[in-house]
C-alpha cells in the first residue's frame, strides 16, 4: 500500500490507541489463569491478533463482542496450557515469540513455534542456552525460528543477560509464576527496558499471579509462600499506548494544535518519556484534564537517552527534524534487532527528506531545523518507520509518498485514519475512511 501525505494543518482531539505491550501481556496472563477473564479496551493490531490466535491454539476460548459487554471487550475462558495444535505462529511479534515461548514450554507436549517476516531473522539462541537448564528440550534453526520445544518447564535458579531485550525475562517471570516457583531466583545482568518489566509485574499482580520480589532489577526472587494458582482475574483494562501516542504528540508539535486523550502519566510504560523529550525541545505541551495538548512552537535541539525506551527513536527523529541545531539520542545499539535495523532505516529515509543523521558508538546525531523535503520514502516494512516519515511529512515543502505503508497494521492500524480525522491530507489508494 502506498500512502501519500501532503503538508497539512491538524487540529482536534484524538484517543490514543490501545497498547499492544499491555494487551499481549494481558492475553498471556488470561491464558495462565484458570477461569474467566474480561479484557477491556482490547487492541486490534496485527500483533494483538497473532497473540489472540496463539492463545486459542493453546486451549483458550475467546469471545468477542459478547452480549452485555462493550465492543472493545473480550471474554477469555482458560483452563491453562492445553494445546489443540502442535504448531503455533507468533506472526511478526518480537514480544509474542519471546514472551510466549517460555509459557508454551509449561506444557508437556511437543510444539513447533514459528513466525513471519523479519521475525524469522531475529536471534532466538537465548532459548537454546537456557531451556535445557529448565528441563525443556529444544531444537532451533541455528538460533533462529522455527523452534521445536517440549516441556514441562521446571523453575530453577538461573542468570540471564538482559542486554538484547527484556522480553525474554517477561516470559520467564510469567512461566515461573504459573509453574509455582518457590525459593527460586532469576538473576539478571545488563537489563534494558526496565519499564517494560514494571509493566509485566503490574499485569501479573492485577491477574492475581504470584509476583516475585524485585531486587533492584538485578534479581527476581520467588519466595516460598503458597502459590495461589486458582485465583481468577478481575476485569483488566488495556492501557492506551504511549508508543503510538508519541507519534500523535509529535504530530501536534509539528502541525497542531491537537489534544491526545487516554495517555496515563502514571503508567509504567517507558515511552511516556516522550513528554520529557517534548519539554526538552521547548515544544508547547500542556497537561489538561481532557488530555495532553500540543501545538507548534519554535523548537531547539536537545539530548535524550532512549536506551530504556528504544521504540521512541522514530518519533524522536521526527521531532528533532524540526528542532534547530544538532540533537543527540543515545541507545543506538537497541535498534538493530527490530522490524528493520532502525538506525540505518531512519538515516536512509530521513536523508531523502533532507534530514542528515549520523551516529557514532551508541549516539545518534540529527541535524534539524532545515527545510523538510517531500519525497518518495519506504517503510522498510517497519511500522514505526512508516509513522515517523508520515508525521514528518505534515510540514514538508511538498507531498511525501510512503511505500509499504501497511506496515502500520503491526501496532497502530488506525494511524492514517486518525491523522485524517485530525484534518491531515492523506490519500491511501483503494482504502476509504469515514471521518
Amino acid at each position: 500500500m502506498i500512502a501519500i501525505v501532503r503538508p497539512s494543518k491538524i487540529s482536534g482531539m484524538i484517543q490514543a490507541p490501545a497498547s499492544k505491550s499491555s494487551m499481549q501481556r494481558a492475553l498471556a496472563a488470561a491464558l495462565l489463569k484458570k477461569g474467566t477473564s474480561v479484557i477491556g479496551n482490547a487492541g486490534h493490531s496485527n500483533d494483538d491478533k497473532a497473540a489472540m490466535e496463539l492463545i486459542k491454539n493453546l486451549g483458550a476460548e475467546i469471545i468477542t463482542n459478547p452480549d452485555n459487554y462493550r465492543d472493545d471487550q473480550l471474554i477469555i475462558k482458560s483452563n491453562g496450557i492445553n494445546p489443540i495444535s502442535d504448531t503455533v505462529n507468533c506472526g511478526e511479534s518480537g514480544l509474542g515469540i519471546r514472551m510466549f515461548t517460555p509459557i508454551i514450554a509449561l506444557g508437556n507436549t511437543g510444539i513447533t513455534i514459528n513466525g513471519e517476516g523479519s521475525l524469522l531473522n531475529r536471534p532466538m539462541d537465548f532459548f537454546d542456552t537456557f531451556f535445557p537448564k529448565l528441563g525443556v528440550s529444544i531444537k532451533s534453526n541455528n538460533g533462529k525460528l522455527p523452534l521445536k520445544i517440549k516441556g514441562p518447564l521446571q523453575p530453577g535458579n538461573i542468570e540471564v543477560d538482559g542486554s538484547l531485550s527484556s522480553q525474554f525475562l517477561t516470559g520467564l517471570l510469567m512461566a515461573f509464576s504459573s509453574a509455582g516457583a518457590n525459593d527460586v531466583s532469576i538473576k539478571v545482568k545488563n537489563l534494558k527496558s526496565k519499564p517494560y518489566i514494571d509493566l509485566t509485574l503490574d499485569v501479573m499482580k492485577q491477574f492475581g499471579m504470584k509476583v516475585p520480589v524485585n531486587k533492584n532489577y538485578d534479581e527476581f526472587y520467588f519466595d516460598n509462600t503458597t502459590h495461589e494458582s486458582q485465583l481468577t482475574a478481575q476485569e483488566y483494562t488495556v492501557e492506551s499506548d504511549w508508543s503510538g501516542g508519541a507519534f500523535l504528540l509529535v504530530a501536534g508539535a509539528i502541525a497542531g494544535p491537537i489534544t491526545v486523550r487516554g495517555l496515563d502519566l502514571t503508567s509504567p510504560q517507558g515511552d511516556k518519556k516522550i513528554v520529557d523529550a517534548l519539554m526538552s525541545a521547548n515544544a508547547s505541551i500542556v497537561m489538561e484534564a481532557k488530555g495532553i495538548k500540543v501545538r507548534p512552537a519554535e523548537m531547539k535541539a536537545f539530548e535524550f537517552d532512549a536506551t530504556d525506551c528504544p521504540d521512541l527513536f522514530p518519533p524522536l527523529v521526527a521531532l528533532t527534524a524540526y528542532c534547530k541545531g544538532t540533537s543527540i539520542i543515545k541507545g543506538v545499539s537497541r535498534l538493530v534487532h527490530k522490524e528493520s535495523n532502525r538506525a540505518v532505516s531512519l538515516q536512509e529515509e530521513f536523508g531523502k527528506m533532507g534530514v542528515k543523521i549520523q551516529w557514532s558508538g551508541d549516539e545518534m546525531q540529527i541535524h534539524g531545523g532545515n527545510i523538510i523535503r517531500g519525497a518518495g520514502v519506504h517503510s522498510h516494512h517497519d511500522h514505526r518507520i512508516a509513522m515517523a516519515v508520515a508525521v514528518t511529512a505534515l510540514h514538508a515543502n511538498s507531498e511525501t509518498e510512503i511505500k509499504d505503508a501497511e506496515a502500520i497494521n503491526k501496532s497502530y492500524p488506525d494511524f492514517f485514519w486518525h491523522l485524517k480525522k485530525l484534518g491531515a491530507d492523506v490519500t491511501l489508494p483503494n482504502k476509504k475512511y469515514i471521518v
